[in-house]
């Protein structure tokens, strides 16, 4: 990495993940934990809705993203990446704030798995009603 390139950094998180984002000017890379973005996920799909940001803001191909996750599952890490890069977007250029802010990428998702109460299944799920 040269020493006087821009890197532009963003914390994402989603559920229990959370991602570490770097973005520098570049070739579009996404790099996961030290591998390929695709190789990481196993999947073309969470690779597509991980560059969400880049495409929403015409930015596609002139980023290289290198990330660190931890925790969570795969879904959870990808929408962390997700609102990662957003934020690392924002802190490259404020002109793109109001087309990530129209898409809903600066918001975290808060929806978190609900706990589980005693006397139940899972966190709803009731045992089976048996009348005699």
């Amino acid at each position: 990495m040269d020493e006087n390139q821009a890197v532009y950094l963003g914390t994402g998180r989603r559920k229990n993940a959370v991602a570490r984002v770097r973005i520098m000017p570049g070739t579009g890379e996404i790099i996961v934990n030290k591998k390929p973005a695709v190789q990481y996920f196993g999947r073309e799909a969470m690779v597509g809705f991980v560059s969400t940001p880049f495409k929403v803001t015409s930015t596609v191909g002139r980023f290289d993203t290198v990330a660190i996750i931890t925790g969570g599952g795969v879904s959870g890490q990808a929408g962390a990446l997700r609102h990662g890069i957003a934020r690392a977007l924002l802190e490259a250029g404020d002109s793109y704030r109001g087309e990530l802010k129209k898409a809903g990428l600066l918001r975290r998702d808060p929806r978190m798995v609900e706990r589980k109460k005693y006397g139940l299944k899972k966190a709803r799920k009731r045992p089976q009603f048996s009348k005699r």
